[in-house]
Formats: structure tokens, C-alpha cells, sequence
């Protein structure tokens, strides 16, 4: 453990990528197989490979009174410490005492850290949290605090990690990050590497893969640029979800990659009959139906005309965002809200089916299989109780659309035709007449880039801008707010830089209630109490709107938004997926032309 502290220690000495790569190379090929695996995994910033779920449930409160016990400081100077350095790991590092006795093994701490996730109840796990930094050398206590509280802070991604695999053990970038993909298990990524057989990887069901991204355009003829032959689909105010099959058993997960199953329970019995093991990409959407249930839905593949928009009409239509916010975060979920906010997973891609990885297909070939899989699904139109379960019996998916009034709706997501500008516009204007956001513009000879931004896929919204950022810091209101934090500083990423940079501070658009569940975790998550303001981890998204925007010395962005207000908490999304500050400064030469 000591060598691997040392390594995260010449990690934070620097901020050259090439420089990164290399330490981490040079260490990893210096440590046995084993002991190189677990390390791939501390350094990617976890405790735990990405696929595995199991969690430590360590609080900071918990590791600050092993720390505080352990070094016999007092809880001033603690508390001088954390404002001195803003991180617990790093005090602990400072205070704890340094006895010749003391060290670990890398492979013991691994073992560990699962004794604690197994232990049931604050006493065992605090037990063994305190035997484990009590026989740690200060340096390598450090560093195992950062880990269990998920916060390295040394500047390495896990890409990084995946170029230093390649580069020691003579594999290729892009088939360690392939491996990596399907096994979600950068450890196991880094053993077949020494093997030389990265190529033998294979999907692990039930681990989130990125999720393919679209790139903002401003017009409609941007939309058909980068491609003259376009699918398209209206852009949902849901939240984007990837549903994983097999065996049976479903599972949801968010774009953050969290599970989301226990929120839309009745989902997964919806799609528990297809016929073989499958991974889909598509949206969870509060979902309106039409008074009428009885027509067969078709999908709309055609250019746009009356007869499209009808059929897409009788699908129903999303509801805003704030309705289907209500079943979010929610562990159980009641009847009367099942009743009453129903929801639709409307499917629009399909990345695994029939023991086969589609990624590398054309979306035109994708669609094709995700519509053949659909109309073989059987649909169970009657709840499971208990142990009985109900006739299945075989329903034609017309093109992936079922009648709603079975257990719960899979939509296959109408697809539209483009070929010009106007069919465009015409598309987007009746997307928003059925309160949808807008347009997502799709490449039919494109495959599928988890995690990719590019210009395969497009999203066309027509506002100014709405801009999604991090909170950074939050500071106390004001009258009846004096005790919460509701004044929210908020950041965008810039690339180059690789960190955030705040272009606006927000007061206004959340409830009460949000305000006061958003006060409870910036409590729990604050980095540096500055009294009145506090530096927060950098986790929170929100959507925000603005009036304008202009140049700005005020804050670190260089740009400053005018009257923003907070549309909405964005949990879907996790911090990298926040805006950049190039999307900001395009908004801005935006702006600058609209004048």
C-alpha cells in the first residue's frame, strides 16, 4: 500500500497527462498481477470494480471520529487541519502518527474494504475501519480515505488508467477501453492485458454501458449538415435510461449509471418477456395516454405529413418533467402514485440481443433487429401475485407499440424521415406542440459510441439556451430561508483545463422541499466551511435558464449569465456530463448574432 500511496502522491505532483500515464505504467508493471489489479481499481477512484454494487456505507462522520481518536488532536486543530487542506484524506495524513511498525498490504486492504462492506451496523464497521488506518503509515492512511470516500482529488481518470494498462502491458488503447466497456471491471481489464487477451472480453449483463450522446445544433440547417440522410425522433423531457434483460430479471439504470428499477417497478414485468437476452437504450417519460386505448400504435417512418402526425398523436404524449421528478429517488413507490403518474419506456435503440454486441452496427441495421425483438416480445397483460402467474400469451408489437392497457406501456419511439431543412422545421414545430423538447437527429449509417459526443447524433432545442452546470458552493438565504442553503454558485467544465470554472450564482426555482433535501447533502458533502459559504463536492447538476449572457471578470469562466433561475435539478445526469464552457461561449456568439 505504501508504494501505491507513493504513486498518488507523484500523481498530484503533476498535471502533465503524458507524465500521469507514465507513473502509473511504471508502477503497475512493478507489482504482481494481483496486487496491479486492485490497484487499477483504487486508481480509478473506487473501492470497488464499476460493475459490482457492493458499497462501504462510510460516512465522513464516521472516518472524521476514527481520525479524531486516533491522532488524539483536539477538535480545533482538526478542524484547522480540514480548513487548511479541504480534505479529509489529507488530514488524516497530516495528523495521524507515524510508527515504525505500521504499513499494509495492498491485497489486505482489498480484503478489508469488503469486511466493511459486509459488517451490518455503524459499531462493526467503525471497528474495522479504525483497526485498518491504526495499522496504516500516515501517507498510506491518507490515501485510503480519499478511496472510501470515493475523492483521489490526484487528477487521474479512469481513461488514464486504461492508457497506462496499454501502455505496460503492449495492448492497444482502444481494446483495453472495449474491455473495459463490456467487463465494467478495470481490474479484470488490466489481467487479461497481461495475458494478451483483451479480444476474449465479454458483455457482463447488469453493468450500465455509456450511453451515446448528442451534440447541440442552432438550426435546422445545421441538423442535415453532417448528413444528408437523417432519422429522426422527438427529444423527451424524461430521463434516459438503459434497460438490461436477461434470464428474466430487468434492471434500469440512469445515464449516471445508477439503478433505477425500484422507482418504475412496473416496468421491468413489461419486458421480462422478450425472447432473448438484451440491452436497450430509451427514455423513461411520464406518459399521458389517449382517452381512447384501443388502436394498435404504428411507428411513423415516413417524411412528414398529417397522416404521421396523427399516428404519433395517438400514441399519447410525455408529460413534463416535474411530474415524472415525483417517482424519482423513490424506494417503494404506492399504488395511488403508480395510478396516478403512470409512466412509458420508449425504446429507441437496442446495443445487445441474442448473445450478440450491436454497437459496431448501423443505426439503420439496430433499428431493424430492435423492431424484430419487440415483435416477438410476450406480453404478460396481467399482474404476477404472488407465486401465480397469469397466462402469457403472444402479441404482435406493431412495430414496437403496444396497446397501453397492458401492465405498462414499452413505446418504440416514433421514428420521423428527414431529407430538407423544412421537414425539419415541420418536425420540430409538432414536437413541441405535443410538449416535447425538441428534436434528436440521428445518422442512419452510425454506430453506437457509448459515451460519445459527436455528430452522429444531433439535438436541436430552440431556446437561447438552458445550460447544465455543477454547484461549486451554496451559501445560507435570506428571511425565511436563513437556515438553508439556497443560494447556489455554479460552474461548467472547461476541457482544457480539466476542472470547473463558475459562470453564475442562482436563488430562485426549486421548492422548498428540494431546497431543504439539497441543504441536507451539502451538509453532508462540504469540502470547506467558509462559515456564511460553503465549497461543496461537485456532484449536484442543475438546468439553468438565463436572459443573456456577457463577458465577465467575476468569475473564473471569464462570462457571467444574467437573471439566471434553476429550471430544474438534473439527478439523471452526473457531474461530467455538465455543460463546457465552448457550448457556452457558442451561446454567446449566439447571442451576439441575435442582436
Amino acid at each position: 500500500m505504501r508504494k501505491l500511496a507513493e504513486c498518488c502522491e507523484a500523481l498530484a505532483a503533476t498535471t502533465r497527462k503524458l507524465q500521469k500515464t507514465g507513473i502509473v505504467a511504471d508502477y503497475l508493471k512493478s507489482r504482481r498481477v494481483d496486487e496491479a489489479a486492485v490497484s487499477a481499481v483504487f486508481l480509478s477512484g473506487g473501492a470497488f470494480a464499476a460493475w459490482d454494487e457492493t458499497t462501504m456505507q462510510v460516512g465522513s462522520s464516521l472516518l472524521w471520529r476514527v481520525v479524531a481518536e486516533l491522532s488524539g488532536k483536539s477538535e480545533e486543530a482538526l478542524t484547522a487541519a480540514y480548513r487548511k487542506h479541504g480534505d479529509l484524506g489529507a488530514v488524516a495524513g497530516e495528523v495521524l502518527p507515524d510508527r515504525s511498525e505500521q504499513g499494509l498490504r495492498i491485497l489486505e486492504v482489498a480484503e478489508v474494504f469488503r469486511q466493511i462492506a459486509a459488517a451490518r451496523g455503524s459499531s462493526p464497521k467503525t471497528a474495522l475501519v479504525r483497526d485498518l488506518l491504526a495499522r496504516a503509515t500516515p501517507l498510506e492512511a491518507k490515501y485510503l480515505v480519499k478511496i472510501v470516500t470515493g475523492d483521489l482529488r490526484i487528477g487521474l481518470k479512469e481513461s488514464l488508467v486504461e492508457e497506462a494498462i496499454a501502455k505496460a502491458y503492449a495492448g492497444t488503447l482502444a481494446d483495453v477501453q472495449r474491455a473495459n466497456m463490456l467487463l465494467g471491471d478495470i481490474g479484470e481489464t488490466l489481467r487479461l492485458a497481461t495475458e494478451g487477451e483483451l479480444a476474449e472480453a465479454k458483455i457482463r449483463m447488469f453493468h450500465a454501458l455509456g450511453f451515446m450522446l448528442a451534440s447541440p445544433i442552432e438550426s435546422a440547417e445545421e441538423g442535415l449538415r453532417y448528413f444528408a440522410d437523417a432519422a429522426v425522433e422527438d427529444k423527451y423531457d424524461g430521463i434516459r435510461a438503459q434497460a438490461h434483460v436477461s434470464g428474466g430479471e430487468v434492471k434500469f439504470f440512469s445515464r449516471t449509471r445508477d439503478e433505477i428499477t425500484e422507482s418504475f417497478p412496473e416496468l421491468p414485468n413489461a419486458l421480462a418477456g422478450l425472447p432473448h437476452d438484451a440491452i436497450l437504450d430509451g427514455e423513461i417519460v411520464a406518459w399521458e395516454y389517449p382517452v381512447s386505448r384501443e388502436q394498435t400504435h404504428e411507428v411513423v417512418d415516413e417524411n412528414p405529413s398529417e397522416a404521421a402526425e396523427e399516428k404519433a398523436a395517438k400514441l399519447g404524449h410525455a408529460q413534463p418533467f416535474s411530474v415524472l421528478q415525483k417517482r424519482l429517488g423513490r424506494k417503494k413507490v404506492s399504488q395511488k402514485m403508480l395510478q396516478e403518474i403512470p409512466v412509458a419506456y420508449l425504446v429507441f435503440d437496442v446495443l445487445y440481443a441474442g448473445g450478440k454486441l450491436l454497437i459496431d452496427r448501423s443505426l439503420h441495421e439496430r433499428a431493424t433487429l430492435l423492431d424484430t425483438l419487440l415483435a416477438e416480445r410476450k406480453v404478460d397483460h396481467h399482474r404476477e401475485t404472488g407465486k401465480n402467474r397469469n397466462t402469457v400469451k403472444q402479441e404482435r408489437f406493431a412495430f414496437g407499440n403496444e396497446d397501453p392497457i397492458s401492465a405498462a406501456s414499452i413505446i418504440r419511439a416514433p421514428v420521423f424521415r428527414a431529407r430538407s431543412p423544412e421537414d425539419l422545421e415541420q418536425l420540430f414545430t409538432a414536437a413541441q406542440a405535443r410538449g416535447n423538447e425538441g428534436l434528436v437527429i440521428k445518422d442512419l449509417t452510425s454506430a453506437y459510441r457509448p459515451g460519445k459526443r459527436g455528430k452522429s447524433w444531433l439535438k436541436m432545442k430552440r431556446e437561447l439556451a438552458t445550460l447544465d452546470v455543477v454547484v461549486t458552493a451554496v451559501e445560507y438565504g435570506h428571511g425565511r430561508r436563513v437556515s438553508v442553503f439556497s443560494d447556489y454558485t455554479f460552474g461548467v467544465w472547461d476541457i482544457d483545463q480539466d476542472r470547473l470554472v463558475n459562470i453564475g450564482k442562482a436563488y430562485s426555482g426549486l421548492t422548498d422541499a428540494e431546497i431543504a433535501e439539497m441543504t441536507k447533502w451539502f451538509l453532508d458533502h462540504t469540502i470547506e466551511d467558509q462559515g456564511f459559504r460553503r465549497i461543496v463536492k461537485p456532484k449536484i447538476v442543475l438546468e439553468v435558464a438565463f436572459n443573456n449572457m456577457m463577458k465577465s471578470d467575476r468569475y473564473d469562466s471569464g462570462y457571467a449569465l444574467r437573471f439566471p433561475r434553476i429550471v430544474r435539478l438534473r439527478p439523471d445526469k452526473s457531474a461530467a456530463d455538465a455543460d463546457t464552457i465552448e457550448r457556452v461561449r457558442a451561446v454567446f456568439e449566439k447571442q451576439k448574432g441575435n442582436l
